[in-house]
């Protein structure tokens, strides 16, 4: 599969995946608050480097931004030979919603967005095994029309 396609899937993938939890968290108490880690993340990382921390709505978009064309470079991964789509998706899927529960403490940050109850760390690993599954719907229609 091309380059521009496994992209395309992992962006969509990436959209989804961000829909859903945009979604849910404006609406519900128990889940994931992703955006939470991410600005965290953004916000040292810019210290790190010597940059000012940002204000809340900048660093929501730049969060945002950031998730979007990080997740659209890790989903594109499953890409590749057809018949691995699947355990691609799903590995690479599990992969990452683990991460996001076991690595925050580790790395430095606050772990309460994704670790808050056990719900909210089984719903995070969901939301990135969602946006997997999308990828990989999306890559095997794009391969189906190929044909």
């Amino acid at each position: 599969m091309g380059l521009i396609k496994n992209l395309t899937a992992g962006f969509i993938g990436s959209v989804a995946l961000n829909f859903l939890h945009e979604t849910l968290r404006k609406y519900e108490t128990n889940v994931p608050k992703i955006n939470l880690l991410g600005a965290e993340a953004l916000n040292k990382t810019l210290t790190n480097v010597g940059e000012p921390a940002i204000d809340d709505e900048e660093l929501y978009k730049a969060t945002l931004k950031a998730d979007l064309i990080s997740n659209t470079m890790y989903y594109s991964l499953i890409g590749g030979k057809a018949k691995l789509i699947w355990p691609k998706a799903i590995l690479l899927g599990l992969s990452a919603g683990i991460g996001a529960v076991k690595f925050p403490k580790p790395l430095g940050l606050d772990p309460e967005p994704t670790n808050k109850t056990e719900q909210v760390q089984l719903l995070t690993v969901g939301y990135y095994l969602f946006g997997a599954i999308v990828t990989g719907l999306v890559l095997k229609t794009l391969t189906k029309s190929k044909n």
